[in-house]
């Protein structure tokens, strides 16, 4: 779905940061990585650091300028911390992803990263149409490339819709309660709270009431509600041998 955006490293010089920004791009189900004259790739480095993310890698292309790693994309923005002394026009990470992603002519759009110490020379930046920032704490702004890359795909892959489906617990498969179910359990509650001394008949009206917020605010399942009376009976039954 993301695939008209093109991610463009220019001259890296860690290739392990490649690899980084390629295990970046995959959790983000991007792919299109294309690399302006890295000073070492490929390399075992860049490998280690992708993480799985090798098809990335494989798929990366090598160009010799900025212009060829370009050529094919209509929109191109230039991520930048530094304020530059012209003025020039400027999306945030969230708002080119809002901009773009559902943009209906699906151009080729090229995000390009510079150098890890000294970001994208002004011959570059001339290059791009729009900066590209990331609002970020304005006395230390500079980040690491790989979560640079990160933040960027990550607006993207939001605003493109794509969910990542949970397979963890019974997902909701037992019913909410009813509020007959929940009245049951509330006059449980009560009565077992009193038969271990717990409950003061000054303050019941009180205590119930907050302990009915307290469960109402969790809005039980039919399961959680037969464990906890399941636990309100033990204690019934623990008080009554005693």
């Amino acid at each position: 779905m993301l695939s008209n955006f093109k991610v463009v490293l220019v001259e890296t010089s860690h290739p392990g940061n490649i690899g980084a920004v390629a295990r970046a791009m995959k959790n983000m189900n991007m792919n299109q990585l294309r690399l302006v004259t890295p000073k070492h790739f490929p390399h075992a480095d860049a490998t280690a650091r992708a993480s799985g993310a090798d098809d990335v890698l494989k798929h990366a292309s090598v160009h010799d300028t900025l212009q060829d790693a370009i050529a094919d994309c209509q929109i191109v923005l230039g991520a930048s911390a530094r304020d530059r002394t012209i003025s020039w026009p400027s999306f945030t990470a969230r708002e080119c992803a809002e901009k773009w992603v559902n943009d209906p002519q699906k151009a080729n759009i090229a995000l390009v990263f510079g150098r890890e110490n000294s970001g994208l020379k002004n011959h570059e930046l001339d290059l791009c149409h729009f900066l590209l920032r990331i609002p970020c704490n304005q006395e230390y702004s500079s980040l690491n490339l790989a979560a640079a890359v990160q933040v960027v795909c990550y607006e993207l892959f939001i605003a493109s819709g794509q969910q990542l489906v949970s397979e963890i617990g019974d997902q909701g498969e037992d019913p909410l309660a009813s509020a007959e179910q929940m009245e049951g359990f509330y006059q449980h509650l009560q009565q077992t709270i009193a038969d271990i001394g717990f409950l003061q008949p000054e303050r019941s009206k009180s205590i119930m009431r907050r302990l009915r917020r307290i469960f109402n605010r969790t809005q039980l399942d039919t399961k959680e509600l037969d464990i906890l009376r399941g636990i309100l009976r033990f204690s019934q039954n623990h008080n009554t041998k005693n």
